[in-house]
């Protein structure tokens, strides 16, 4: 990814002690950002309701922002998957030939 120029950021409300943690388990390659006050969570609109086994509850979605240099979201992937995602973000890409 950044032989092309693109830089890819994680997001979410967990605190930057967890993020370390789940980044040493998985070995990623890119930083994850805390907002664990939600606040940019609730700028995309990531944060809400969310249900689970009839329960409701606030948290964060996971979804996929392509943002280009000028700082335009160009494509925005819902209820993410990781498996196979990475492939999907890069054809987007080539697509917009961004």
């Amino acid at each position: 990814m950044q032989k092309r120029g693109i830089v890819v950021l994680g997001i979410s409300a967990d605190d930057v002690a967890s993020h370390e943690k789940f980044a040493d388990k998985y070995s990623l390659s890119f930083p994850l950002l805390s907002d664990t006050n939600t606040t940019v969570s609730q700028l995309y609109g990531v944060y809400g309701e969310k249900n689970m086994y009839g329960k409701t509850y606030m948290g964060i979605n996971r979804e996929t922002f392509l943002v280009d240099k000028e700082g335009v979201v160009r494509k925005i992937w819902h209820k993410v998957k990781p498996d196979d995602h990475a492939t999907k973000v890069l054809a987007a890409i080539d697509e917009l030939h961004l």
